[in-house]
């Protein structure tokens, strides 16, 4: 949508931060409880009339010392938050507190490190070389874990009349990290099948200021969103995991010392980036995208199989990469799945002097040292830049207009269109999530024709339970129905 090149009026920034201590605390009730996320910042936007808003943020006292932030919620004002000339990314990663770094082995790991601090290059290029030593790995990775995780899938329907995706994704994406990233199966070593389980613990205790479980608010509130459980929770689970990146990754904490960190660090940093970065991230993005699937039209589907079939019989029935960037449906289906629900929905940046915000209406000073603070799901739903914002399109990127709205898919802290480096904090498997997400659509597109699912909501993402499946002939020499 086109907008006026005239000069914003700069203005004020509105908003309230309210009383001390007590506002803070009635906000979060408000976040959590009674508004939700999505209504709590619109709201807002509502109340001021303005999209750059003054506001608390949770998990606010005793956790977070200063929940106030300058809320940048619309397409134009967000991407403030990338630029590291202006944001200081030091310690915000997880928003106005930070978890121990006893969770971490002691150290700062780079999503906590700001661009200009010395480890932040070394480690981002440790990352960067783990990928691209791996990249032929990953197709047939996904391919063999997937596979047995439908075969599973189709076992428990026929059995049981559904089948929980979440549950299995969580362990297959377990498994097919460890052996893609280092070509060691977590299951084949001490973990054994306790991986998932001792990473979700591991994940819980970091993430759980920001979410919810359903259990009395009292209980909540205190346990937490008040005070950070102690990390002792998890140290023996942490140990473990820590063992097996230590005996999987040696090639990449070699390649670690060659840039001067040593294996200690190199190795928290893997485990963090697999973990918590990498599977936290494939436990959201996965079950989101076959959640949209779910809820579009079976003419969705029909033409996804029909480009993914196409593709794969062009390239001798194999899936290549080749195959993949050619199914230019499939890609836009992915990105928009990432549009309406990033898998990282909050970014944070202080500001590194004052400096000048602009949204779509005006212009706001902001000053040195203050949060600035971005709710993703509005910037992505921004109605100024999409029609038909708050409806899953999937073929809304396809085609030169399509194109032309690809900067605005922005999960991976800076636009789709611009590449990760050492020198700013865009995340380093960018290129591999949006693959691993086009491999999910591929392999379940060769697989089945159409299905149905149950799509609710758990914690941060949502929960997905497929409830009919049915088998393409492509893969089958009959098509069947699998039914609830």
């Amino acid at each position: 949508m086109a907008e006026s090149d005239a000069a914003p009026t700069v203005k004020e920034i509105p908003g309230s931060y309210g009383v001390p201590f007590v506002s803070p605390i009635r906000d979060r009730l408000d976040f959590y409880y009674f508004q939700g996320a999505d209504k709590y910042f619109q709201s807002r936007v509502d109340k001021y009339h303005s999209t750059v808003i003054r506001l608390n943020v949770p998990p606010g006292p005793f956790m977070a010392s200063d929940p106030r932030v300058v809320a940048v919620l619309d397409a134009k004002s967000f991407p403030v938050l990338f630029d590291v000339s202006k944001v200081e990314k030091k310690d915000v990663f997880t928003g106005t507190y930070m978890p121990s770094t006893s969770l971490t082995g002691g150290y700062r790991v780079c999503s906590y490190l700001d661009p200009s601090e010395p480890s932040h290059a070394k480690v981002k290029q440790l990352l960067f070389n783990v990928l691209a030593s791996r990249k032929d790995a990953v197709v047939p990775a996904f391919r063999t874990n997937f596979t047995a995780l439908f075969q599973t899938m189709e076992s428990q329907l026929a059995s049981a009349g559904k089948s929980d995706f979440n549950k299995l994704n969580d362990n297959t994406s377990f498994e097919f990290l460890g052996e893609a990233y280092f070509g060691v199966r977590p299951s084949s070593t001490e973990l054994g099948a306790t991986g998932p389980t001792k990473s979700t613990k591991w994940l819980f205790l970091q993430l759980c200021p920001l979410m919810t479980l359903g259990l009395p608010k009292i209980l909540e509130e205190l346990l937490l969103h008040t005070f950070p459980l102690p990390p002792l929770i998890a140290k023996g689970d942490y140990k473990a995991l820590y063992k097996y990146f230590s005996d999987a990754a040696g090639s990449a904490l070699d390649s670690a010392e060659k840039l001067g960190l040593s294996r200690e660090e190199a190795c928290h940093n893997l485990l963090f980036a697999t973990v918590f970065n990498s599977y936290g991230g494939m436990k959201v993005l996965l079950p989101g995208i076959l959640g949209w699937l779910a809820k579009a039209e079976e003419s969705l589907h029909a033409r996804l199989a029909k480009e993914i079939r196409a593709a794969v019989a062009g390239e001798g029935g194999k899936v290549t990469l080749n195959a993949v960037e050619k199914m230019e449906l499939t890609r836009s289906v992915v990105y928009e799945a990432l549009r309406m629900d990033p898998p990282v929905k909050y970014q944070y940046g202080k500001a590194k002097q004052d400096l000048v915000i602009e949204s779509h209406d005006a212009a706001y000073q902001v000053k040195k040292g203050e949060m600035i603070f971005g709710y993703q799901p509005l910037a992505t739903r921004d109605p100024k830049v999409f029609d038909k914002a708050e409806q899953f399109i999937g073929d809304r990127f396809l085609g030169d207009e399509g194109k032309k709205l690809i900067k605005y898919v922005v999960w991976s802290n800076g636009p789709e269109t611009e590449t990760p480096s050492v020198a700013n904090k865009q995340c380093p498997g960018k290129e591999l999530v949006v693959l691993v997400g086009r491999l999910l659509v591929v392999e379940f597109f060769l697989r089945y024709d159409t299905f149905t699912a149950d799509v609710g909501t758990i914690l941060l993402g949502s929960q997905v339970t497929v409830t009919s499946l049915t088998k393409s002939s492509y893969s089958s020499s009959s098509t069947t129905t699998t039914n609830l």
